[in-house]
């Protein structure tokens, strides 16, 4: 029996300080007694700095590496020694980072006057989303506002949009962007998600009669100082900047770090790693900031946290393969969301379970909502399916906020339709 799998390998040197150099699709033919070799991936190509975008699981499923151009050869000669074929995806990563700068600069030439000038079309660094935010709140008094709930550990303010019609502990509903610093589509989406609610608030029916009874709490940057670094130093860096006692290695998986099942599998207690956990739950100000401003408010009642890649929209439980008590309706509800995404683009996604659907995750921000009483908490992975991974083209991002939108509003809408 042969099963099929799908690497990918992005060969690394420097951006700012370090640039990156080619990108291999590598499509691996395993026969079944080698299967061995997806569960051991990690020990077989223990190269320095090996970076896994999309982490081993199963024969059937990618796994998306990045490697050191060092040990590009090493690499090459294990792949070749088990039969592995493999085939160049995109011949020049660093040409796509070019590009990416370019644009920025582009859209940075003109300096937004107000929200309706701000480009929702490119990426941004983060100072300029602050602003956005600000923006935002003056534009809208009456609808928005910031709150800082924390700092992160290099003292950035950890901005939280609340849109509000009014009123004192009323049911609301939680999304936050950019969790994984690398993940640069989710923060672009998420200011374009801020923009459309306080657009629609008034003209969708729907939206108005959600915000009329709820209040929607929006954080776009919510790991800041990796989202800094990515701009500054390595666009590759994915977790906190908070170093590690006893380690050269610094910071932490910050959808690891969450009380639930950590420590178990999925994670890493390896500081070095994409997946180290951390010395103890919520150890990061990131994360502790949200399990305070959860456990203080009491009454959300929908919990959404977006990544990237792989399309797929995701529910507890990532730690146990033991189902969540409202499977049922979490999946019907999936699958509602997921055909109302489709149905603009044609974007296929895949749905289900963390744990039956992508692999065992331990230490996730939704097992923990979930395990809090948030009932309907979802964890997105937005485009694509490894063609760009985390490189996605910014004239991906608009279509991918208006598309995710769609599911947003079908989790929206059940959520307040059906009180608990």
């Amino acid at each position: 029996m042969r099963a099929l799998l799908v690497f990918t390998a992005v060969f690394v040197a420097v951006f700012g300080q370090e640039t990156f150099e080619g990108k291999i699709h590598i499509v691996i033919l395993l026969l079944q007694r080698k299967s061995e070799i997806v569960s051991n991936i990690y020990s077989y190509l223990f190269v320095p700095k090996i970076d896994f975008w999309m982490e081993p699981t199963h024969p059937s499923l990618p796994v998306d590496i990045r490697v050191p151009s060092q040990s590009l050869k090493e690499v090459k000669m294990f792949l070749e020694s088990n039969d592995i074929q493999y085939t160049v995806m995109i011949h020049d990563v660093q040409n796509l980072l070019d590009e990416e700068k370019r644009q920025m600069l582009k859209a940075r030439a003109v300096q937004p006057r107000n929200t309706d000038d701000f480009d929702f079309a490119n990426y941004h660094t983060l100072n300029e989303i602050y602003d956005f935010i600000d923006m935002l709140v003056v534009e809208n008094p009456h609808l928005v506002s910031k709150i800082v709930i924390g700092q992160s550990y290099e003292g950035r303010p950890l901005n939280v949009l609340k849109f509000s019609t009014g009123g004192s502990n009323r049911p609301g509903i939680w999304i936050d962007t950019g969790i994984h610093s690398r993940e640069w589509v989710t923060q672009a989406s998420g200011t374009w998600f801020a923009k459309k609610i306080v657009t629609d608030y008034g003209n969708d029916p729907a939206l108005t009669a959600i915000l009329d009874k709820m209040d929607i709490f929006l954080e776009i940057a919510t790991n800041p100082d990796g989202f800094a670094f990515t701009h500054s130093q390595n666009r590759m860096w994915r977790k906190t900047r908070k170093p590690n006692s006893g380690s050269s290695c610094v910071g932490v998986d910050p959808n690891r770090n969450w009380d639930a099942g950590f420590g178990g599998g999925g994670s890493s207690g390896n500081p070095c790693t994409e997946t180290y956990r951390g010395p103890k739950a919520h150890s990061e100000p990131e994360v502790k900031a949200i399990v305070d401003f959860v456990q203080a408010h009491g009454n959300l009642k929908a919990f959404v946290s977006i990544h990237s890649y792989s399309q797929m929209l995701l529910y507890p439980y990532g730690y146990t393969r033991t189902p969540a008590k409202d499977e049922r309706e979490l999946d019907e509800l999936a699958k509602k969301a997921v055909n109302d995404l489709t149905s603009l683009y044609g974007t296929r996604y895949k749905y289900g379970s963390i744990i039956t659907t992508i692999y065992q995750a331990s230490g996730g921000t939704i097992d923990w909502t979930y395990d809090q009483g948030i009932k309907y908490s979802y964890t997105f992975e937005l485009r694509d399916t490894g063609f760009y991974g985390f490189l996605l083209p910014a004239n991906q991002i608009l279509p991918t906020a208006k598309e995710t939108w769609l599911a947003l509003m079908a989790i929206m809408e059940h959520t307040n339709a059906n009180p608990y």
